[in-house]
């Protein structure tokens, strides 16, 4: 394998731990410091010579990739759609993973990037039914070229779990031992549903005012402007010290683990790897019906699905969650086992393994 990458990121140093790494040329920003640049910026060389030296880095970029003998690229999300164009020098197949539905498409790629990406997708894969039936629907991908499954390291999770159970997140957090937690997590966004946590929060709590009620939101920054309108709604509800909001952590899995409840106010997710995190941890999930493909799992007997960004009707089955303990339980476990016999890594791989081969075995790697 070959990873080409657009940018440095935070998972840079693990990706060149399995594979040799190659970035997209850039344009270099200086020559010969601060003034020199300056003085041919003035001039209109700077410019030239950074096109030149862009033009360059193509050709050994191009040259660099040939050399692989490429047999395939794997794009593993829509937001590849730009890179994959800087690739057409290569005529083989294509296998696209996609993650993303409707608005996810339409931040994370341009229209006739992905059009491109799209027409020349062999095969595609993709994490729910609702995402399948997204492409076959809105752009007319033949489903007979799309298959459906999920990639998730279970046993790496099922770990990180049980070293999360080891920290007390209650005491943690200065709250008591009995602290009924009825957890989200993800960034502050207008998909993710911040504002509907916040209305379902203060349903709940108000009809269990004699309850240790608390909803606790994981990963939104404390600098971002919805966690600021937020906690000045949480404080104008009376509720400050009952919804609690922690930045973005590596010891998300401390929260997770001891959540009650995991809840899903998201507007669209097309499966998100947190819902299948919580079910693993053996939490009850509620979420909305045509969000995503969340409902695909929890369906009737792993939590509740509800309608469509109804606030009242995710409202009642948490308290019905909380009103009854052995129900919570049952559905915790019966999300944990669904996880366990749909995902199981090493069959999810063989697939990929098999799409590879099926597209490869008669191509002529690229010279």
């Amino acid at each position: 394998m070959h990873l080409v990458l657009g940018k440095t990121g935070a998972l840079e140093a693990e990706f060149r731990q399995e594979v040799e790494v190659t970035f997209l040329p850039t344009t270099r920003p200086h020559f010969f410091g601060t003034v020199i640049d300056k003085i041919l910026g003035w001039t209109g060389l700077l410019a030239w010579l950074q096109r030149r030296d862009e033009l360059r880095q193509w050709r050994q970029f191009e040259t660099n990739l040939r050399a692989q003998n490429v047999g395939l690229v794997f794009a593993n999300t829509i937001a590849s759609a730009d890179i994959y164009r800087k690739l057409d020098f290569l005529s083989v197949p294509t296998v696209l993973f996609a993650h993303e539905l409707a608005m996810s498409i339409e931040h994370y790629s341009r229209p006739e990037a992905l059009a491109n990406l799209l027409t020349n997708t062999d095969h595609l894969i993709v994490v729910s039914q609702a995402v399948a039936q997204h492409f076959s629907a809105t752009y007319h991908f033949s489903k007979e070229k799309i298959s459906t499954f999920q990639i998730i390291d279970m046993a790496s999770i099922l770990g990180r779990i049980e070293e999360g159970r080891k920290v007390n997140v209650r005491q943690k957090m200065g709250l008591p031992k009995d602290a009924i937690l009825i957890g989200s997590c993800g960034n502050a966004e207008w998909r993710k549903g911040n504002d509907i946590f916040m209305a379902v929060a203060q349903q709940v709590i108000k009809r269990h005012v004699e309850q240790p009620v608390y909803f606790v939101w994981v990963g939104m920054h404390n600098y971002n402007e919805i966690y600021q309108l937020q906690r000045l709604d949480a404080q104008k509800m009376g509720l400050a010290d009952r919804i609690i909001h922690v930045e973005s952590t590596p010891e998300v899995f401390q929260y997770l683990s001891q959540y009650d409840i995991f809840i899903l106010p998201s507007r669209e997710d097309p499966y998100p790897l947190v819902v299948l995190e919580a079910a693993l941890a053996e939490k009850p999930i509620v979420c909305f019906a045509g969000a995503g493909g969340a409902p695909e799992l929890v369906e009737e007997d792993a939590g509740f699905v509800v309608s469509y960004l109804d606030v009242q009707e995710m409202s009642d089955c948490i308290s019905q969650l909380i009103d009854n303990e052995s129900l919570k339980i049952e559905m915790g476990q019966i999300a944990k086992q669904k996880v366990l016999q749909r995902h199981p890594i090493n069959e999810s791989i063989e697939k990929v393994i098999e799409i590879v081969h099926s597209l490869t075995s008669k191509q002529e790697p690229t010279q």
